[in-house]
């Protein structure tokens, strides 16, 4: 019982972080809030959460690196892939190997391997702590974009290297070669897993709901079991389960593609999805903040050991990394700027300098949250020899400490950074919305007169239909003369309308393979499809409720 009323504590502490931001009148990170909470509740009642640190990474990082996958712009992250690959592969590399020697010179009590574990965990930044700071900042879609796509790669580099440094930690012995190979291993392995469970689940998804009609509810649960499965199965082959969960989530975008699903579960899905989006990221920063007591006393007890006799130092820690994260960052991001300007000028390309503004904007923008949490609190309790694993507890703090103040920091000065930020001139999404929704109402238009060909034809009421199919093609038409707006029904009884409802629906359907086909060939962003098809599939639930 006292396991599920901790549980049930933390989530009300979630929803009351969300209701607190909201009220406030300035903005503050919703990661703030709901750290302050967990360590008010500990100063309230001592929860005693124990902490396993296999249980809680398989809980937290899978559904939330597959979500990532699932819902990053694809087509966005393949135009924008060099970018996105120098910041989350290159800089990675980059902050393990500079801040983990620093860590390692700035406190010495932390072994090197150690150190390097704690960089590696450091690494990956938090779109959507980024979110949280900039919703009430208009950010540049592109920025955006990229940093999700550094962000979702990010996470599996920084997880995987993480993984390697604290092999060597354990073991006490680091072969280059043999890291090398098992990389490629465990990285290949762990997508191939991924990609191939998810989508051989999505084939087996789509036989059964036509051969045997579509249950909501076991489609939801079956997209929340993709990502454990992937991950368990990868782990157990001794594969990245981390980049397993990745694979899973973009292959599942592209899955949904082929429109398989009804509207009705896909709006249903969505609300399952970002509850446990809200919930689980609320979780992680909650149990951070309830957490804070034990870990500043483990931590101050480590800097103790190692002869300072002042806990403030501790502080000093935290800011010291963190400014070398942010100095590391900023020096990536100006050197692949002039880089890709390089590039661009030895093609023949003439393109605009970017600001410096926007380099300091991208190197402030990389907050550390969940991952990085979720991550250094699954450092080994104990060596092989059951010796207690160096300076855990202060890593953790470390960690902890930076989460807190680059959220901080962010929220401080990203505002006045993003205010007429601009960047490089991009293609307009409006004119492709437009676009689409033209080549969407032509196919609904020829469905639709196809669906009346085809009633008549099984012996349904001529007249009847239409009566109704001029109101339907009214719709459209008025669509594709420039109004957006669906047209007023009107019928002349019960079975006019019932008629109608049937055409509209052929309409819809139609529309929502047209969109489908349109984002499969790269023809429309994907984000922009999913909020198409979101208003058919609304327009739908209106018309089946």
């Amino acid at each position: 019982m006292l396991e599920i009323s901790v549980v049930l504590v933390m989530l009300v502490a979630v929803v009351l972080s969300q209701a607190i931001t909201t009220v406030l009148p300035f903005a503050v990170p919703l990661p703030l809030v709901q750290i302050a909470l967990g360590a008010l509740l500990t100063t309230v009642a001592d929860l005693s959460v124990p902490l396993n640190p296999d249980i809680f990474f398989l809980l937290f990082i899978p559904p939330l690196l597959f979500l990532d996958g699932w819902r990053i712009p694809n087509r966005s992250l393949f135009k924008d892939a060099a970018t996105i690959l120098e910041l989350a592969l290159g800089l990675v590399v980059f902050t393990v190997v500079g801040v983990g020697f620093f860590i390692h010179w700035l406190i010495p009590a932390v072994p090197l391997a150690v150190a390097f574990a704690l960089a590696a965990i450091l690494s990956p930044t938090d779109p959507l702590a980024v979110s949280a700071i900039t919703s009430r900042v208009p950010v540049p879609q592109r920025m955006m974009h990229i940093l999700e796509g550094e962000s979702l790669l990010n996470d599996a580099s920084g997880l995987v290297c993480m993984r390697f440094a604290l092999a060597a930690a354990l073991t006490g012995t680091f072969s280059l070669p043999q890291a090398v190979a098992s990389f490629l291993w465990v990285a290949l392995g762990g997508i191939s897993i991924g990609v191939g469970l998810t989508w051989a689940v999505a084939k087996l998804k789509s036989w059964l709901s036509q051969h045997f009609g579509e249950n909501t509810g076991a489609l939801i649960l079956i997209s929340l079991l993709i990502p454990f499965g992937a991950y368990l199965v990868a782990e157990h082959l001794h594969c990245s389960g981390i980049l397993a969960a990745v694979g899973a989530g973009i292959t599942m975008s592209y899955a949904e593609l082929w429109g398989h699903v009804r509207g009705e579960t896909r709006m249903q899905r969505a609300a399952v999805w970002n509850t446990v989006q809200f919930a689980a990221n609320g979780a992680v920063f909650v149990l951070l903040g309830e957490q804070m007591p034990r870990i500043l006393s483990g931590a101050a007890a480590v800097v103790r050991e190692a002869g300072h006799h002042q806990t403030w130092v501790l502080a000093l820690y935290v800011l010291a990394i963190t400014a070398a994260l942010a100095v590391l960052r900023f020096m990536w991001v100006w050197i692949s700027i002039r880089f890709t300007l390089f590039r661009a000028a030895r093609r023949g390309e003439a393109r605009p300098i970017p600001s410096l503004r926007l380099a300091v904007a991208v190197s402030f923008a990389g907050v550390r949250g969940a991952i990085t949490l979720a991550g250094v609190l699954t450092f080994p309790l104990a060596l092989p020899d059951g010796t207690p694993f160096p300076a855990r507890e202060l890593c953790i703090f470390l960690a902890a400490g930076v989460i807190v103040l680059s959220l901080v920091w962010a929220s401080i000065s990203l505002p006045s950074l993003l205010a007429r930020l601009t960047l490089p001139p991009d293609d307009s999404h409006e004119d492709e919305e437009d676009r689409v929704r033209v080549a969407a109402a032509q196919a609904a238009l020829h469905a639709v007169q196809r669906a009346q060909e085809r009633l008549s034809q099984q012996g349904e009421d001529a007249d009847l239909y239409a009566d109704a199919v001029g109101d339907v093609l009214a719709m459209y038409r008025k669509r594709l003369d420039g109004h957006r707006g669906t047209a007023d029904r009107s019928s002349e009884g019960w079975r006019i309308a019932a008629a109608e409802r049937r055409l509209r629906l052929a309409g819809l359907k139609a529309e929502r393979e047209e969109i489908f086909k349109q984002a499969r060939l790269r023809r429309i962003d994907d984000q922009t499809a999913r909020r198409l098809v979101r208003e058919l599939d609304l327009l739908e639930a209106r018309l089946v409720h």
